[in-house]
This record gives structure tokens, C-alpha cells and sequence, in this order.
């Protein structure tokens, strides 16, 4: 089998095999990228983590020896999230709510190419996504009432990425690199909204559309709720496609001293779209449920600048820093739904968002002894989200991450690495309405472990 057929077996056995994908770190964001980078605290701007760099500064590619290098891994991830109504004192976990709960598999894979100047590459990865199911019988699924409605409360966003990159060493110290991304966001929703949520949204102006008066005419309006789902692997029930893409530079200061610097550009688009239905909810008329087109408008995925360094101690012993400000504010202000029927009518709801820019730190050390590497690292962040945006399926609020990892080079050829992060319970709460039917607390911990095999073709 040829390398490139052997590239495109794999990235389609990677996407393949993405199962129930759902996951959130750095907000949406995962916490670096393979397993080198995740054991040293998400750092990689300015060393070289093989394939995966193409994540986080391709310019990385002119650090590694020459020849082709090929990398296959997967992170696996098990959330732990709970929400707690304070009014009702209701408690309930996420895992209790069966499909999207985890343990979730996110492959990756890569293809790197150095000649004398130039590199090139390619590979797919999940740039990030979030998942939470609470299942249809807890007091998410309550109308403001608190009359049990059966549907359910979950949501599921899976984002991939194909990197598809070069680098050129413009000096024997300068490399420079740019990539450009083919990107696809997929979501699965489930969000029940109490008649209290609706009429606060309304009264906010954040409801539009020829619908409203039509529930306005409802008896006793006590919850909408919003559906779309498709149950394949890599699939969403609305999603886009889109593009990205991102530069880098590589600078060697000294032979022991290296500096980097990337930015990622923020994400565009197309609307994510696909079949819905919008149930509404009454006390005297019972569920009346609606068939149509839902549109999530002008959702992206945050620019993000970087610059890092990473120092060799001696031959053993290496030490890694990267600073990180993520533009959240621009690209989460609102998450604009909008819903039409086949007869034409339609609805617009802007639910609150408005994240903060996010500043992260990601610090490492690799410690070399032979064939074997000891990794540990750490990652602290500010937090985007404000208590009053909190959704119960949006519980993306870790900031504070530890990590250690080990590799070993099986030969001169390839390598294997493991490594594990924790994230640290955050909990957040809001006061009820819009974002919540009751005044609400969500905790939300992770715990995570990335595998990746690396083995480099014959040098040039």
C-alpha cells in the first residue's frame, strides 16, 4: 500500500470511528494536540510534537528530521457533569441520561513530508466540540410549571479539523508555515425552554418571527422545546462546512532555546443547518409538535494567538511555555436559532451568550532516559463563560488542568506515548430565567487520555 493510500485509509478509518464524540476543555477547545503535547499542559508552539503540530503551529514541521513521518492516536474522555436546581432541590447527573455521555473516542491522524526547505502536511483532527445528556425525566425536562413534558435535555457538537499545511525555513534560524483548514461543525440539540424562559427572551427582545403570535394563542403555554438529532458517528443533526486555517513561525535562538508563535483564525462557517422540530408545549392542548428547518446562525470557532519557547536544561531535560489568548467574544455573543415550517412560518431566538476573550498558560517538562520520556505538565485558564449564560447542556467551564505522560521509542524508526489529564471541577450558577427555568448550578470535571503511534519513513 502507498503512503498516500495508507494516509487515506487511516483518516477514514479516524472519522469512522468517532463514537458518540463529545467534549469540552478549554471551552470548546481540546487541550492541545496528541499525546506529547497533552502530557506537557497543551504546550507545542515552539517544539516539535510531530503531526499533531499542524494543530498548533505548522511551522513545527521544520524542527523534525527529514523524511515522512506518519502519526495515528486517540484521545479518549470521560466528563463528569451534574446540574443541581436550587429551587426544586432536584439533582442530576449527565451520565444518567444514557447516549452521549462516554466515554468518548476522538481519533487522530497526520502525514508530515521535510525535504531540504520545504515541508508539507496533512491530517484530521477534532478541534473540539462539548456533549451532555440528561435523558427526559429530570427537572430539566419540567415545564415552568414543573409538570413533567417526557422530552429530552442533551446536546452534542463535534468540530474537525484537516489541516492541510506547509513550511519553508527562510533561514538556518527562521521557519515559517501556514495551513488551510477544511472545517466541519455538526449538533445534535435537545433544549427544553420553560413558558418563564420564553416570556424573559421576549421581553429582551431576543424572539422574533410570525410563530410568536401563534403561541401566544395557546391556553397555557408551559414550555418550547427544540429537536434535532442524527444519530450516525460524525454526524449532527443541522451542521456546515466551512474553512479555517492558521500561520506560524519557528525561530532558533540558540541551539538550546526555541521560540514560536501562531495564530489561528477564527472559523467561517456556513450556517449550521437540517431538519427540526419545535414542540409546543400546553397544559390544556397537550404537546403540539411542528416540523421544519432549523438554522444555528453564524456559529465559528474562535482566532486564537499564541507565542511559546521551549528550552533544552541539557540532553535529558527539556522545559516548555505557552501563552494563549482565545477571542471568545467574538465569536460567542449569541447562539441565534432560527426555525421555519414548510408553510413558511418561522421563529428567531438569540439566547445569551456573550463569552469572555480567554487567556490560558500551558507550562511542560520532558525528561529523557534512554529509550523512555517522562512528561508532566500543567494549564490554567480564565474563565469565558458568565454565571448568568450558563446552560445546563452548554457546561463547557473547566479551566485548571494537570498532566503527565510517558513515550518510548520502540526503535529508531517509531514511538509510542500515553499520556492523562485532569481537569478540575468548576461550578458555576445562574438565577433562572432566560438561561435556565429555576435558578441553577452545573459542576463539570473531566478526566482524559491520549495514545499516539508515530513511525517515520526513510530519510532524504
Amino acid at each position: 500500500m502507498s503512503r498516500i493510500h495508507l494516509l487515506a485509509t487511516a483518516m477514514g478509518l479516524g472519522s469512522a470511528l468517532v463514537c458518540n464524540t463529545a467534549f469540552a476543555t478549554d471551552v470548546f477547545i481540546l487541550e492541545g494536540r496528541g499525546a506529547k503535547s497533552r502530557a506537557m499542559g497543551g504546550t507545542g508552539v515552539a517544539f516539535d510534537v510531530g503531526p499533531a503540530g499542524l494543530m498548533l503551529n505548522p511551522a513545527t514541521m521544520s524542527l523534525g528530521a527529514r523524511g515522512s513521518l506518519f502519526s495515528g492516536g486517540l484521545d479518549i474522555i470521560t466528563a463528569d457533569i451534574a446540574a443541581d436546581g436550587r429551587a426544586s432541590n432536584e439533582y442530576i447527573e449527565s451520565r444518567d441520561g444514557g447516549a452521549n455521555n462516554g466515554p468518548y473516542f476522538i481519533p487522530e491522524v497526520g502525514y508530515v513530508w521535510r525535504g531540504e526547505r520545504w515541508s508539507f502536511g496533512i491530517g484530521a483532527f477534532g478541534q473540539g466540540g462539548l456533549g451532555v445528556n440528561y435523558g427526559s425525566d429530570s427537572f430539566l425536562s419540567d415545564g415552568a410549571s414543573g409538570t413533567p413534558t417526557g422530552l429530552e435535555n442533551s446536546a452534542r457538537l463535534l468540530v474537525l479539523d484537516i489541516p492541510i499545511s506547509a513550511s519553508f525555513d527562510v533561514t538556518d534560524k527562521l521557519s515559517i508555515g501556514a495551513s488551510l483548514d477544511p472545517v466541519w461543525a455538526g449538533l445534535n440539540l435537545n433544549l427544553l425552554l420553560g413558558a418563564n424562559q420564553v416570556g424573559a427572551l421576549i421581553g429582551q427582545n431576543r424572539v422574533q418571527g410570525t410563530l410568536l403570535p401563534v403561541l401566544g394563542t395557546l391556553p397555557a403555554l408551559d414550555a418550547v422545546h427544540i429537536g434535532t438529532v442524527a444519530d450516525g458517528p460524525v454526524s449532527g443533526g443541522i451542521d456546515a462546512w466551512g474553512l479555517g486555517g492558521r500561520v506560524g513561525l519557528v525561530y532558533r535562538a540558540t541551539p538550546a532555546t526555541t521560540l514560536g508563535a501562531s495564530y489561528t483564525f477564527k472559523t467561517a462557517l456556513d450556517d449550521l443547518s437540517g431538519s427540526a422540530t419545535v414542540t409546543a408545549v400546553d397544559l390544556l392542548a397537550g404537546q403540539v409538535p411542528l416540523q421544519g428547518e432549523l438554522l444555528l446562525r453564524d456559529f465559528q470557532m474562535p482566532a486564537t494567538a499564541t507565542i511559546g519557547v521551549a528550552h533544552r536544561i541539557n540532553d535529558r531535560l527539556t522545559v516548555s511555555a505557552d501563552l494563549s489568548r482565545v477571542f471568545w467574544s467574538d465569536a460567542m455573543k449569541d447562539l441565534n436559532v432560527g426555525f421555519t415550517t414548510a408553510a413558511g412560518a418561522d421563529l428567531s431566538v438569540a439566547l445569551p451568550q456573550t463569552y469572555d476573550d480567554q487567556t490560558i498558560l500551558g507550562v511542560g517538562v520532558e525528561y529523557v532516559s534512554g529509550p523512555w520520556s517522562l512528561r508532566a505538565g500543567g494549564r490554567v485558564a480564565n474563565q469565558a463563560l458568565q454565571d448568568e449564560q450558563l446552560f445546563a447542556i452548554v457546561p463547557a467551564i473547566p479551566t485548571r488542568h494537570a498532566s503527565f505522560g510517558v513515550g518510548y521509542a520502540i526503535d529508531g524508526r517509531s514511538s509510542l506515548d500515553l499520556s492523562y489529564t485532569h481537569a478540575f471541577e468548576e461550578t458555576m450558577s445562574n438565577s433562572g430565567p432566560p438561561n435556565a427555568i429555576e435558578p441553577l448550578s452545573v459542576s463539570h470535571s473531566q478526566n482524559n487520555v491520549a495514545v499516539s503511534y508515530t513511525i517515520r519513513f526513510g530519510a532524504i
